[in-house]
């Protein structure tokens, strides 16, 4: 397993493989249900609406993961709940390659085009962060983790959504001591998405 809380798991080889994903809680509600969500509606489930979201996505050619199945489990009033999506090509988090020191400002530049595409799109990604922007070897860019995401008309909501991807370097920054400054690459990546406006 590895992945954002430890809920990602591949299946089959890299070549033909998915990716399920279990959704778990993060932050203060991880205390009291890890993995169980109030069920309000099988079309309210957080797998339903994200396999319906990708699914427009992909509708829309933007890259993401192609959606392949979705399920929850109710007990009670609380459910449980998996994503199946196939896997991309071999490639790196945004976080793992400036880490290593190998995010050159094409790249930067390449990520901020990318997230002008969807924005432009009207989709807001509403956790934005360094570990589920994915690189490919020869340029590509996608977005991974669509829970809670939405489409929506353009507007003041794209900045924050930028913010959040600054915050999330600055966070790992300061857990990484001696990681490249990353300053300067997201102002690469913040003028590719304002000058493709």
């Amino acid at each position: 397993m590895s992945g954002g809380r430890g809920s990602i798991v591949f299946l089959g080889d890299d070549a033909q493989g998915l990716v399920l994903r279990r959704y778990l809680r993060g932050g203060f509600a991880a205390r009291f249900a890890r993995d169980a969500y109030f069920y309000t509606g099988e079309q309210r489930t957080r797998a339903f609406h994200e396999l319906r979201l990708l699914g427009a996505l992909v509708d829309l050619d933007l890259p993401v993961p192609a959606p392949v199945a979705a399920r929850y489990v109710r007990t009670r009033l609380a459910y449980r709940a998996e994503l199946v999506t196939a896997r991309l090509p071999p490639c790196d988090t945004l976080a793992a390659r400036w880490l290593a020191g190998s995010m050159r400002i094409a790249d930067w530049r390449a990520v901020g085009a990318c997230l002008q595409r969807f924005h432009r799109a009207g989709v807001q990604h509403v956790d934005l962060n360094a570990n589920n922007v994915m690189l490919g070897s020869a340029g590509q860019v996608w977005l991974l983790d669509f829970d809670r995401g939405r489409l929506r008309p353009p507007g003041p909501w794209q900045d924050a959504v930028l913010a959040r991807l600054e915050r999330s370097l600055a966070k790992l920054a300061g857990l990484n001591p001696g990681a490249p400054d990353w300053r300067e690459g997201m102002l690469a990546l913040r003028s590719a998405h304002d000058g493709g406006a």
